[in-house]
């Protein structure tokens, strides 16, 4: 006997059609999509939260919305080419067709930072999933205390967003501090690990959110610097997306033991992830 899947799971797994209305090429391997839906889709979306993007005749991957919260109309993806579905989509142009489907996911804890001190520290892609918590933050300035977003890349041509990065410290209502694995000749930056730049800025620790994204390894070590600062686990959010492939929980490939991080993440508490993360190849 056959069955059939229940239509409200059929309408979850159709992807609307979007169209790329803009695009910025980021590094060489690193491209910001801006996407239009081609007939009435949802384009709102919480800090935090991720799409599925489906790269016709190819395939989807789960990728983070990295643009501002406060327009609607459109999405913007930045995407690092390092497979078959994400090298498809940093080959779109101006006018190319893509899928989407979402938003999906638990975002950023905002809501919690208001009030108190507002730590953001990323690597690499890592500030893609935090650039909405950030713009969201400057548009609600006076909802925080400290504003501080600390950021390391590989190297100065590993750098997103150059533009805004010196837009946002210029401005004087965000601390920013950037540093590189390994400078050049031009590179007048801080060289060294992230968490070195945790001493450059003021936060109250027992008021203080703390929010990381970045590579495993360097999620635990801002983790480990950040408790030692006072920071209490409750109070640190990290971003846990893997392999994710369906975004609703159906499948069961972002399962990391009783959660399913489509559904239950991607963020999480690191008083939740902390036990999973000490867990090597989980």
């Amino acid at each position: 006997m056959t069955t059939t899947a229940p239509t409200s799971v059929i309408e979850q797994m159709l992807p609307s059609v979007f169209s790329v209305v803009a695009r910025t090429d980021e590094t060489s391997d690193t491209v910001t999509l801006r996407v239009q839906p081609q007939a009435e889709a949802l384009t709102e979306f919480a800090p935090g939260q991720f799409s599925m993007l489906y790269a016709f005749g190819v395939g989807e991957a789960p990728i983070s919305i990295s643009g501002d919260p406060a327009f609607s109309g459109f999405l913007e993806y930045t995407i690092r080419s390092v497979g078959a579905v994400t090298e498809a989509l940093t080959d779109l142009g101006r006018g190319d067709l893509l899928g989407v489907r979402g938003p999906y996911g638990v975002g950023w804890p905002l809501d919690a930072a208001h009030g108190g001190d507002l730590l953001v520290v990323a690597g690499g892609i890592g500030l893609a999933p935090l650039r909405p918590v950030v713009l969201s933050a400057l548009a609600q300035r006076e909802r925080f205390n400290s504003v501080s977003l600390i950021y390391g890349a590989r190297t100065p041509a590993d750098l997103l967003y150059k533009f805004q990065l010196h837009e946002w410290r210029s401005r004087f209502a965000i601390d920013v501090e950037v540093t590189v694995d390994r400078g050049d000749s031009e590179w007048m930056g801080d060289v060294g690990v992230v968490t070195q730049l945790l001493n450059r800025v003021q936060f109250d620790p027992p008021h203080t959110t703390a929010m990381v994204c970045g590579p495993e390894v360097m999620m635990r070590a801002a983790a480990r610097q950040l408790q030692s600062h006072g920071i209490a686990t409750a109070d640190l959010a990290v971003s846990l997306e893997r392999n994710m492939q369906c975004g609703i929980g159906l499948c069961g490939h972002c399962q990391l033991s009783t959660h399913l991080l489509c559904r239950d993440g991607p963020v999480v508490s690191y008083e939740t992830a902390e036990p999973w993360m000490e867990v090597a190849e989980l």
